[in-house]
């Protein structure tokens, strides 16, 4: 908790974007946090515009990391402007690669992204799960975890 409040006090910490979803239909084993290359008006563009990581996923393929399917909004006052869904290249160790792939091919987890950001050196990052993908029966009970949840917080909040 207290590494999160640092971050959050950062003036260059700031999430760009959020899969918030991938909780829902991945269980997610571990996370892994990569680098990613951008084109300077991609990093300009995520700077002031939006981004969109839902749709997306990371895939090992000829012995890289990449993002694909990741949408940056195009910059206006760029004299070059970026392809606004073009796979991405990843930046991990050759160790961390080598665990990707791994799990990928032979556990048959999936890399799903779960928050892109920039770091305290004003970096964009990505923050890559490592996941298996969960059954509807498994999803309904999520659900209802989380409805009680939120009950829970309403009697509480209410006294009864």
């Amino acid at each position: 908790m207290a590494k999160n409040t640092k971050k959050n006090s950062d003036p260059n910490y700031k999430v760009i974007a959020e899969n918030r979803r991938a909780r829902f239909d991945y269980a997610i084993e571990d996370d892994i946090e990569c680098g990613i290359i951008l084109t300077g008006s991609e990093v300009k563009s995520l700077r002031e515009n939006s981004a969109n990581i839902a749709e997306s996923y990371a895939a090992v393929e000829d012995g890289e990391l990449w993002l694909v399917n990741s949408y940056i909004a195009p910059y206006d006052r760029a004299m070059f402007s970026h392809e606004e869904r073009k796979r991405r290249k990843l930046l991990v160790s050759r160790k961390e690669l080598a665990n990707l792939w791994n799990a990928t091919q032979r556990k048959g987890m999936t890399l799903v992204p779960l928050v892109m950001y920039f770091n305290h050196k004003g970096r964009v990052k990505l923050k890559i799960g490592i996941a298996k993908g969960k059954k509807a029966h498994d999803k309904r009970a999520t659900e209802a975890k989380r409805d009680w949840g939120r009950q829970k917080q309403r009697l509480l909040r209410h006294g009864e």
